[in-house]
């Protein structure tokens, strides 16, 4: 059977006594409209003054809770991504005080970008890929009370991992009976690492379809990724290396200094380098087998950036 879930009411906290916005049944799919993560607040055109005045508590706003009939403790929810749909336009920001480079950011800043199809020349001169999928999905958590959305754990949640696009599925624990899944923060694009805090947020609308494996051992979420559905090749690259004893140590200074490459050989200002990292670039481990020394690499597709000679010869 086929449901439809309108945004509002939203929430912006995981919280079992949350009552029921949809029931449906194991195999029935979802077309659920999902707000930006601010939670409408953000629009074209609004000012970098105008965004530090939002509502923060309301960040994250999620649809739901969706009650699957026959779900409870043990079980495993399948969520299969059947389609994402954006509205053609995306933000993203620097807030003083987050980030992964917040020493170096600390000035807010907020960027709105124009979504062409499935991609976007709004920071040229790169030519970032549109590849959306929802930065939150998941089932209630198992203890009482009101939890912020912000962090991410066996139930799901502020995952932020890219490969949810549409051909993917996702596998969560269930806590409780119903599951009561939730789902928002939609990304029309986003880097691994997310580095200056947002993706390309943007409101999307979702299909998901639904199916329980009664009682069933998993204690944290699989994702099985479809990359046939949304190629994401980074086979031709710019990688930045960093090696250090702690990882966020070197994860960070690979960071740096793919900004300042993107400044000294592209032309970009500091805080647009900064973003376009956020939305396109690949942090990844590279090795963690030479302990205590590790490497991390970070990875930007040719296919985002016009053709350079990084030493041109003389």
């Amino acid at each position: 059977m086929e449901h439809s879930l309108r945004a509002e009411p939203t929430h912006s906290v995981w919280d079992r006594s949350i009552t029921p916005r949809l029931r449906i049944a194991s195999g029935d799919q979802v077309a659920f409209e999902c707000v930006d993560a601010s939670g409408g607040q953000v629009h074209p055109g609004m000012t970098t003054a105008e965004y530090l005045a939002i509502d923060r508590t309301r960040i994250h706003a999620l649809t739901g809770p969706v009650w699957i009939e026959g779900a409870e403790a043990g079980d495993v929810l399948q969520v299969d991504v059947l389609a994402t749909r954006h509205a053609g336009w995306g933000w993203s920001s620097v807030v003083e005080g987050l980030g992964f480079l917040k020493n170096r950011f600390s000035t807010p800043y907020l960027f709105h970008w124009q979504l062409d199809g499935e991609s976007t020349s709004s920071l040229a001169p790169a030519v970032v890929p549109v590849r959306p999928f929802l930065g939150v999905m998941g089932v209630a958590r198992a203890d009482d009370g009101a939890f912020r959305t912000r962090p991410p754990g066996p139930f799901g949640g502020n995952l932020d991992v890219r490969e949810l696009c549409a051909g993917s599925r996702l596998y969560l624990p269930v806590f409780n009976h119903g599951a009561l899944f939730s789902c928002g923060d939609g990304h029309a694009a986003q880097g691994d690492g997310e580095v200056c805090i947002n993706g390309l947020e943007c409101p999307l609308d979702v299909t998901l379809r639904f199916n329980l494996h009664k009682q069933q051992p998993l204690s944290g979420p699989i994702v099985e990724a479809s990359e046939a559905a949304a190629p994401d090749s980074t086979a031709d690259a710019w990688v930045v290396v960093e090696t250090g004893t702690d990882v966020a140590d070197a994860a960070r200074a690979a960071t740096a200094r793919m900004v300042d490459l993107l400044v000294s050989r592209w032309g970009f200002s500091e805080i647009h380098a900064y973003i376009l990292c956020s939305v396109a670039m690949k942090l990844r481990l590279s090795q963690v087998v030479n302990e205590p020394v590790f490497t991390v690499s970070a990875a930007l597709s040719k296919q985002v950036l016009p053709a350079r000679e990084l030493f041109p010869a003389q």
